[in-house]
């Protein structure tokens, strides 16, 4: 085992200066969510070169699947994201996602080789495009791809901390859209039903709401549509809000105090209100302890250190359509830091993530994914364990 964990660090490292230049290139050419199409070309083309058999336009046109294996054995997935933000890139680090992914992927390829005729398992590099919103991972559990994978691994990197087992939010997302009667705002007012009032009195509404709301729920949004002029009584306005809850029961507890806001801004003003909620909203996310407990050890011995500050370990990282994978089998997301002190969806971060003092920390990851699977492919019983205890998660989700 430990001789197997030393070739695919080795193969990591042999391997750091292609890795850079492939996050590189992703970095330079952000792509928003389905339309990661460079992205996707250079990271098929880096894995064809390394020897897996790629699928590439996988289920999705920007997804692809990279394997390698007999088809024996522990089925294991590294998954990687690659799209970016609009206006600031990739402040959320998705290249390094995609990075991490494909050096797991070598190293865990490199140590199956060194088996020789020893079948220990199967590998498959899974691209997933459209996790800012689009929930591509979505789109392929409805395409049923999960179902020849036994588990499934990915780290995300985050500033100042390192993560065993975040905690990542359900989420959905809402828009809603009042509709009044336009009128002179100056000559004839009284004609008029002022749809922005409704969504202004809504926007108030929710605010207020937060005062009872728990300390792990979070709701947030922003005016799409307010109005053309002053002169005119606006007869369109318009809110987008994400909703978010520890679980999703608790995310239909919160959804129905955010539509009795919604609803009585409509009342209140005499406007009509249309509410179109999002058709693939975001699962939280379900760490399998089992993995978890592999992934620390394993990421331990090279180097990372676990913060052990509650509030920081257990404060809510946002929400991931990597979620609704943990709701369909044992999966880890862990969240490593990259040395930088600038948050998520910032510019600083689109600087942290393109850094190259990004890389070693980024390296770290892949290592540590890379030897975790080969604790389940090479101790084959740690699978039916981590669908029993999948399992019961599923069930205490209910």
């Amino acid at each position: 085992m430990d001789g197997l964990k030393t070739v695919a660090c080795g193969a990591i490292d042999s391997l750091k200066d292609e890795l850079n230049d492939l996050s590189q290139e992703i970095w330079k050419n952000p792509e928003l969510n389905f339309n990661e199409h460079h992205a996707h070309s250079v990271l098929t083309q880096f894995l064809e070169k390394q020897g897996f058999n790629v699928e590439k336009g996988y289920v999705l046109p920007t997804a692809f699947r990279a394997t390698f294996g007999k088809g024996a054995g522990p089925r294991v997935a590294v998954l990687c994201e690659y799209d970016a933000l609009p206006e600031i890139g990739h402040a959320c680090g998705h290249n390094l996602i995609a990075e991490v992914g494909v050096a797991a992927g070598i190293g865990i390829k490199a140590a199956m080789e060194k088996c020789g005729e020893r079948d220990i398992g199967t590998v498959a590099v899974i691209g997933t495009p459209a996790e800012e919103g689009g929930g591509g991972k979505v789109d392929l559990i409805k395409s049923d791809i999960w179902s020849s994978v036994d588990l499934a691994m990915m780290a995300h990197p985050l500033p100042l901390n390192n993560i065993k087992e975040p905690v990542c939010l359900s989420r959905s997302s809402v828009t809603v859209t009042y509709k009044g009667k336009a009128a002179h705002a100056a000559a004839f007012p009284w004609e008029g039903i002022n749809a922005l009032d409704a969504a202004v009195m809504a926007y108030q509404s929710i605010s207020c709401l937060r005062q009872q709301m728990k300390p792990t729920w979070r709701i947030h949004g922003i005016f799409t549509k307010a109005g053309v002029k002053p002169n005119i009584i606006p007869e369109v306005a318009e809110l987008l809000y994400y909703i978010r809850a520890p679980t999703d029961k608790e995310l239909r507890e919160l959804t129905k105090k955010a539509m009795v806001c919604f609803e009585g801004a409509a009342k209140m003003t005499g406007c009509t209100m249309e509410v179109e909620w999002d058709p693939k909203p975001y699962s939280n996310m379900i760490s399998n302890h089992t993995l978890v407990s592999l992934y620390e050890k394993n990421a331990e011995s090279v180097g990372v250190e676990f913060s052990k500050d509650y509030n920081s370990t257990n404060a809510p990282c946002g929400s991931t359509d990597m979620g609704n994978v943990s709701h369909v089998l044992p999966s880890i997301h862990p969240m490593f830091d990259i040395g930088t002190e600038a948050v998520n969806h910032s510019h600083g971060f689109t600087a942290a993530s393109g850094s190259p003092k990004a890389q070693p920390y980024t390296l770290n990851q892949g290592k540590a994914l890379a030897m975790t699977a080969l604790d389940v492919m090479c101790q084959q019983h740690l699978v039916a364990k981590m669908k029993a205890e999948f399992q019961e998660d599923i069930r205490k989700e209910q």
